[in-house]
Formats: C-alpha cells, structure tokens, sequence
C-alpha cells in the first residue's frame, strides 16, 4: 500500500490494511467519492475546493475486496473508516462466536469514529460484503488536521459528528422498540 510521505497512516490501520488485502485508491478518485457523499454536509460544501484537497494530505483511500473484517471487536483503535463505495456489516460478536447484525453501513457511513476519538476498544466487528473504497483518517492525521486546518477539521469532525449523532438516535428508537415490545 503506497501512499505519500505526508499521509501519516496509523501502526494500527497498516497492520490491518495489509491483512485484508487493502489496495491505494488513487486519491484523486478517493477524494471525489468522499465528496460526493460528503458534499451535501453544510460546513463540508461551504468549503473551497482548495481546502477539499487538502484533504489528500490527511487521508488514506483505499478498497478492500469482500470478506474482509476491517474493524475487530474489542480491538484498540486508533482509526475511523469512511465508506466511499460498497457495503459493510456491522456485526457484535456473541460470547458463542454467533454474530448479531447490528447495521450495514453504505456510502457516507463511518466506522470507527468512537474508538478514533476515544482509544477505546471496539464495540463491533466491520465486515465487507463487497469490494469497498474507504477513506482512512487515523488518530496522528486528525490531531495534524486540526492544527494545520482547523477550519478543515472543523469541518469534517462536524459532520462525523452528525453521522454519530443520527446514528445513536436511530439505536435509541430500536432499543426503545424493542423494550416496550416486551
């Protein structure tokens, strides 16, 4: 996996990548799709197309071909995952090794954001379904975002922030189904 000298990928996302056969996705076609399911976000298009590459320098884009576990339960994390293209289970590992389907994460879905923010370990475990292109931003790349473009970082934790946001309301609404059902 080859990228620039400037993108500072995680120990953590090397190590996983090269596991599950991650290929460079030319960052030019990287950073098209993530606007593509980014660009609607208010703070992301607000932004000049200039700060949009700017992206390039702090970002990984790769695919993965299907079957691959991207994120691993439990694991220590120190990167978050953006789904450019393709579909990823979300899955909780039982005690008895079954899995529970939590979601399926598409395009303009983050995996990973909590244990990006936090350094905790995984809630879940991330599956590819199909070949997918992702856009890797590690723990060292967000801190570096924040102090060289801060309006940049701004931007892109805002709407990272929403997606988390919008998706522990609708896990509020299933968890508060599932308790009045019985």
């Amino acid at each position: 996996m080859e990228r620039p000298d400037t993108v500072k990928a995680s120990s953590a996302w090397t190590a996983r990548g090269l596991a599950v056969g991650a290929h460079a996705l030319d960052p030019e076609v990287g950073l098209s799709l993530l606007l593509k399911t980014w660009g609607k976000d208010a703070l992301m298009a607000s932004l000049p197309a200039q700060e949009h590459r700017k992206l390039m320098q702090h970002l990984d884009f790769v695919t993965v071909p299907p079957g691959r576990e991207l994120i691993v339960q439990e694991e220590k994390g120190d990167y978050a995952l953006i789904v450019l293209e393709g579909l990823v289970a979300v899955d909780r590992v039982q005690p008895t090794g079954a899995r529970a389907r939590l979601a399926e994460a598409r395009e303009g879905d983050v995996l990973g954001e909590m244990s990006l923010l936090d350094a905790g370990a995984r809630f879940a475990s991330c599956l590819t379904l199909s070949r997918c292109s992702l856009a890797v931003l590690s723990n060292a790349a967000l801190d570096e975002l924040a102090i060289e473009e801060p309006r940049l970082g701004l931007a892109l934790m805002t709407s990272t922030a929403r997606r988390l946001s919008l998706r522990m309301r609708q896990l509020s609404a299933r968890l508060g189904a599932l308790l009045t059902a019985g």
